[in-house]
């Protein structure tokens, strides 16, 4: 099956400027007239900036207390905070590129940074991050994954505030009643989803995402039991590798059996209400959902560890987005849209920020705090992290066609896989066919 890449996604974003003009209209910078092409200004350093947060409503709470504490710190800007909810994120920005009315700052993680950088939307941020207060200070396999994602020049065009990580979490008073080892390899996970799993009681060892947001989460298991650490051998994707069928077919397979039915069109929320309602055994997320469970569940009963290992003894896990915060070019106040990012991204405000988050923080110093050490799910993510235990594989979010290729193309693919419609070989084969023509546009494009 071939598709053209290229013209899916003009079509979207034609599609999302009919359906957000009002929004533009009105959640906009200083005359509202900012698009992807406009030159900006370095502005004075004061009056009102307007900033975009990419994950709206999940993090509005903490994002105003920073926002409030920027304010005291600077009595001369103004920060007017427009929410957006990281499922619409994407499209409103792409839409605002087009049309005009882009803020000034805004949330620009990995994922979605090479389509933002190819339409010269984003302000190069490397001069003024090596004369800051910040310089030296920031994770630097945080700074070198979003400078990757940009587009392949080097430039950074998002300042890191922190970086995820896959968990799985396990019900740990379910397995111990059931005798089972804490689910640290695949063949233990596989194990206890077996055992734990008693339909007719509505109990299941594991609940799958089958619904938005599947694709990372089935790729996460494929690489982690093929042991495969690179995401192309040459110019050609080890995504359809024999190795990652057979481990995709062996997950897959788990839907229905030891899984409940509803999680075809499981996406996050669905999925993380479903395990904390308390019948099942294994849930894989990400560090966001710890305080939920903590609510829900409370300590004690569940843990979150970092993904299982493989048979070649080694954690292989593909990359979580680092999030980021960039200056949008057309900005009319570029120097106090700066100011922001720099305060946000310091030690105090970065910790405190990561906190509420439950994520790794970007700043250095932050990362030495207390809490880190408090929140295992976070502590235990940060050490896979770092300590050399753990082979990422660099999802290439720096193709401008990422993302249309990893959800609207192949999502409804991976629910016919889980169904049976679909054998996982055919399934790989597709995204892998979509996946290396995108790169070999990419490559001809920037040489």
């Amino acid at each position: 099956m071939k598709i053209s890449i290229r013209r899916s996604r003009r079509a979207a974003i034609a599609v999302a400027l009919g359906s957000v003009l009002a929004l533009t209209a009105t959640a906009c910078g200083d005359d509202g007239s900012g698009a992807g092409g406009d030159k900006g200004d370095a502005g004075s350093g004061k009056g009102k900036i307007v900033f975009w947060d990419n994950n709206g409503g999940v993090r509005t709470d903490i994002w105003k207390e920073v926002i409030a504490d920027f304010q005291k710190a600077n009595p001369d800007i103004k920060v007017e905070y427009v929410g957006i909810a990281s499922t619409e994120y994407q499209s409103k920005v792409d839409t605002a590129i087009q049309g005009g009315g882009l803020p000034d700052v805004g949330g620009v993680g990995a994922a979605m940074l090479a389509g933002f950088s190819a339409q010269k939307a984003l302000e190069p941020l490397d001069d003024r991050l090596a004369k800051s207060s910040l310089s030296g200070k920031l994770n630097e396999n945080m700074v070198d994954s979003l400078k990757a994602a940009g587009g392949g020049d080097g430039t950074l065009y998002s300042i890191p505030t922190s970086a995820n990580n896959g968990v799985l979490y396990y019900r740990t008073d379910l397995f111990k009643k059931a005798g089972l080892d804490e689910p640290t390899t695949w063949d233990k996970f596989y194990k206890a989803a077996d055992k734990l799993t008693n339909a007719k009681k509505n109990e299941f060892g594991y609940t799958i995402r089958g619904g938005a947001g599947s694709i990372a989460q089935a790729l996460d298991a494929a690489y982690g039991q093929s042991g495969i650490t690179s995401f192309w051998n040459g110019d050609k994707t080890t995504l359809n590798d024999p190795k990652n069928v057979a481990a995709l077919e062996k997950y897959a397979a788990l839907y229905k059996k030891d899984t409940p039915a509803a999680d075809l069109n499981n996406d996050f929320t669905k999925m993380v209400a479903q395990w904390d309602s308390g019948t099942i055994g294994m849930l894989n997320h990400n560090l966001g959902s710890y305080q939920d469970h903590l609510k829900a569940l409370g300590a004690g009963k569940f843990r979150g560890i970092p993904q299982p290992i493989g048979a070649s003894g080694k954690r292989v896990q593909v990359s979580n987005p680092v999030d980021g915060l960039g200056v949008f070019k057309s900005s009319k106040n570029k120097d106090a849209a700066w100011k922001f990012i720099e305060f946000a991204t310091s030690a105090a405000e970065n910790s405190k920020f990561n906190k509420s988050a439950g994520q790794v923080p970007s700043n250095n110093d932050a990362a030495k705090d207390a809490w880190i050490s408090e929140a295992e799910p976070t502590k235990l993510a940060a050490a896979a992290l770092t300590d050399g235990s753990t082979s990422i594989v660099q999802l290439p979010y720096y193709l401008p066609d990422w993302n249309t290729i990893s959800k609207a193309d192949n999502e409804p693919n991976f629910q016919k896989v889980l169904l049976g419609d679909m054998s996982a070989k055919d399934f790989l084969d597709t995204m892998a066919e979509q996946l290396n023509k995108a790169q070999a546009e990419w490559k001809e494009q920037n040489g």
